[in-house]
C-alpha cells in the first residue's frame, strides 16, 4: 500500500516568502518534501510545468496547487478546500 506522498514546497534560498512559509507549515507540524529551484533544474522545470510560472514558494499536494504566495494567500486559498486543510492538519485559526 502506497503512502501518501508529502506535500512539495518549491523554494527558492534566500526568499523571505519561502522563509514565512517554511516558518508558517513548521508552526504547523506539516511534514514537507522541500525542492529548491535554484539547486536543482529538474525540480524548477517540474515547478513550471505545473505552475506555469517561475516564483516561490509554489505549494503541491495531491490536487492542490498554490504558486507564488504569502502565508496569507495560501491561507485563503486554502480554505476552498476543507478536505485539503484536514487531510494537512493545520489548524483553522479564522473560527
Amino acid at each position: 500500500m502506497s503512502k501518501n506522498k508529502l506535500p512539495i514546497l518549491y523554494i527558492k534560498s534566500g526568499c523571505p516568502w519561502c522563509r514565512e512559509a517554511l516558518s508558517f507549515f513548521n508552526s504547523q507540524g506539516v511534514d514537507l518534501d522541500v525542492r529548491d529551484v535554484n539547486v536543482n533544474a529538474k525540480d524548477m522545470d517540474a515547478m513550471v510545468a505545473l505552475s506555469g510560472q517561475t516564483k516561490t514558494p509554489t505549494f503541491e499536494y495531491e490536487d492542490f496547487m498554490v504558486a507564488d504566495f504569502d502565508v496569507d494567500e495560501f491561507l485563503a486559498e486554502l480554505n476552498e478546500f476543507p478536505e485539503i486543510r484536514q487531510k494537512l492538519g493545520i489548524s483553522d485559526d479564522e473560527n
